[in-house]
């Protein structure tokens, strides 16, 4: 079964949603704060149990599976057929769009992963010799960014797919008309 470029960008289309939806509840789901307990010359942060870590991950991921397909279909030999990299880039639209979703990408990513490890060390670094230490969770607003910035990835990776086939039918266009002359 050959694969065509509107099932790449359907599988794009859902990954980017999927993260973009995980990575919101990542942010309505993270704690405002942990409980502080005072011990022995420590401080002992106890936070509630919450999936934003798992979802923050989870978000990560569909992200990069996201950008991992949308990288494959600008380069996959559709009906058997391939074109050189010189004819994808010699477009500049195609080649600026490529660059906007690699460094969406790489935003989402930085915006996604930094609150969700930074939450899962507070979680598990949780003893404080300062007992002032008022237990603290990750940035607020990030995680929810970081889905947004996602989402806006996977549609540039869309967009890209779009104007890579434009340049497939335009190369394979001017072949056909330079055997035929």
């Amino acid at each position: 079964m050959a694969v065509t470029p509107v099932q790449y960008a359907v599988v794009v289309a859902i990954l980017g949603s999927a993260s973009f939806i995980l990575g919101v509840l990542a942010e309505l789901k993270k704690p405002a704060a942990g409980e502080v307990i005072t011990g022995k010359e420590v401080v002992i942060c106890k936070y509630p149990s919450d999936p934003s870590v798992v979802f923050g991950y989870a978000s990560f991921g569909l992200l990069l599976a996201a950008a991992i397909t949308g990288y494959q279909s600008l380069f996959y030999p559709y009906k058997g057929k391939s074109i050189p990299k010189a004819a994808l880039f010699g477009s500049s639209w195609c080649t600026s769009f490529l660059f906007v979703s690699v460094a969406n990408t790489i935003f989402a990513a930085i915006f996604l992963l930094w609150p969700t490890i930074t939450e899962q060390l507070l979680h598990t670094r949780n003893i404080h010799s300062d007992l002032d230490y008022e237990c603290p969770t990750a940035a607020t607003g990030l995680l929810g960014g970081g889905a947004f910035v996602s989402l806006n990835a996977s549609l540039f990776w869309l967009v890209s797919l779009m104007l890579t086939s434009n340049v497939r039918d335009d190369y394979f266009e001017d072949a056909q008309t330079q055997e035929t002359i």
